[in-house]
């Protein structure tokens, strides 16, 4: 019999696994997460990151889930300063679609409806005399300003799991779940490491399966469970281009098919589009942008933009596979984005949560209602804690990057502008620790390239998990847009040499 005793075991590193594992140890729950892979791996990394209510659900009715989400994009926003700032949207109106005053209706609800308070409110853009329109074709000539959030979201599912860490948590990565059987009052989980290949029983008072396009699989494949819920895989792709605008603004831009596609500033120099609704089918692990996508994309921002958008303007593409829930909706677009939650204890054996769906925005209180599900288990655990908590560096201003930025600065001189502010953006007031005796660049050890530097790989890999330079370059940073083939493949030989 193991030994090892949990009261929750979370089976996924997403986005939902980290953040119910975090709810979890600060609830004082003995808790354990394995993933097969690294942390957002998979759709947690692939979204268009953005803390937002989801504009478009409003034509689908749900009211709730829109609510839900607006009234949490301010909660994560004060919580997470340093990874999520607000973005002032542009939705150019076009005469042949929705009409100007059903998008006006909604966002008078989108702006009230959530409670805002930190965020500006909807206002009206003439794009003849704003600095917004001159990317845009000259047929447009009004449009409307609202606010949403940008969130990067593969550190805000490593931020999670390392808040869960420093309340308690064990986070396992690259360690699969062979195999669960319920044994009365808890469950015996079988988890393997999957680089040396050695496996480990715990036992656990509760699973939690948050394994997102593959819950399903691990329901009835690994935990042996006979269930009539099921997940649809709808996959989202994005393009990322060169820099496509001179300004900060983003663009949601309305397309003849009904659905909506956002054109980002990313990552200084570049544009980030997307994003599609297609069915998946296959192995969730390998969703790909494919040529179709890529071109549908570039025909929806082509049809806005005053130069059009060519192949050679691409410059990196992703795709993640989003698990929804299976609701029977004729359409991926019209399926149901909101998340929905079964419990299995067996008239009251040790309980399974299967968590489907959901999204970034609402993980937080996605969380919280997994609880309400697993409290009458846990009679002793502590009371909802993580409601505008700071992650970890995020105990700054809602608009305290720059200031912070500036203060790297002057203690640590042969920063630049751009390098300060991206060691702000990912690690918070945290990067006062990094950098922590530096004088000079040559106190950082190796540079990598792009401001990349050995002593911040170790913090990477010691602090955050990360094991391969994919794991730095496109899920802890988004450095592999900037760095060189022969750059990368020096990291990933360091990389080795320190591992092996």
């Amino acid at each position: 019999m193991p030994s090892d005793l949990f009261d929750i075991a979370v089976i996924g590193g997403g986005i939902n696994g980290c953040g119910i594992a975090r709810d979890a140890a600060g609830r004082g729950l003995k808790t354990i997460l394995c993933e097969k892979d690294d942390l957002a791996q998979a759709t947690s990394s692939a979204s268009t990151k953005l803390f937002h209510g989801g504009l478009r659900y409003l034509e689908y009715y749900e009211f709730r889930l829109v609510r839900e989400a607006l009234i949490e994009r301010e909660n994560l926003l004060v919580a997470m300063p340093h990874i999520s700032w607000p973005m002032r949207f542009v939705l150019p109106h076009h005469s042949g679609l929705r009409p100007a005053w059903l998008l006006r209706l909604g966002l008078f609800l989108y702006d009230h409806i959530g409670g805002r308070k930190l965020l500006p409110a909807t206002k009206t853009l003439r794009l003849r005399s704003h600095p917004t329109g001159t990317a845009l074709k000259r047929e447009y000539t009004k449009a409307f300003e609202y606010s949403d959030c940008w969130v990067e979201d593969s550190r805000l599912v490593v931020l999670n799991a390392r808040d869960a860490a420093d309340r308690g948590a064990e986070i396992l990565t690259r360690t699969r779940c062979e195999s669960g059987e319920r044994q009365g009052d808890h469950w015996v989980l079988t988890l393997r490491d999957e680089e040396t290949g050695a496996t480990r029983l715990i036992r656990a008072r509760a699973v939690v399966n948050a394994g997102g396009p593959w819950v399903e699989d691990i329901l009835r494949g690994i935990l042996r469970r006979n269930s009539a819920d099921g997940v649809r895989l709808v996959r989202g792709s994005h393009i990322v281009t060169r820099r496509l605008t001179d300004h900060d603004h983003p663009y949601i831009f309305q397309q003849s098919d009904g659905r909506i596609v956002f054109a980002i500033p990313y990552e200084t120099d570049y544009t980030l589009i997307g994003t599609t609704d297609a069915e998946h089918e296959g192995d969730p692990g390998t969703a790909v942008c494919t040529p179709e996508e890529a071109e549908y994309l570039r025909r929806a921002a082509s049809e806005y933009f005053a130069k059009p958008i060519g192949e050679e303007d691409i410059v990196w593409t992703y795709s993640g596979v989003r698990p929804l829930y299976d609701d029977g909706a004729s359409s991926a677009t019209e399926a149901t984005r909101d998340y929905v939650l079964t419990l299995d204890d067996d008239d009251g054996a040790a309980p399974l949560l299967n968590i489907f769906g959901g999204k970034i925005t609402t993980y937080r209180k996605l969380a919280e209602s997994a609880f309400k599900r697993l409290g009458p288990f846990f009679p002793d655990a502590g009371d909802p804690w993580t409601r505008r908590v700071a992650l970890p560096g995020g105990d700054m201003p809602v608009d305290g990057a720059s200031a912070l930025a500036a203060t790297l600065r002057e203690r640590h001189p042969f920063l630049d502008d751009r390098w300060s502010l991206r060691l702000v953006r990912a690690y918070g007031t945290q990067a006062q620790t990094l950098l922590e005796g530096a004088a000079q660049a040559s106190d950082m050890g190796r540079d990598f390239g792009a401001t990349l530097t050995e002593r911040e790989v170790i913090w990477l890999m010691d602090k955050e998990w990360a094991r391969t330079a994919d794991d730095i370059l496109w899920r802890r940073s988004k450095l592999g847009l900037r760095l060189s083939a022969a750059e990368k493949a020096g990291l990933e030989d360091w990389i080795s040499h320190r591992s092996g």
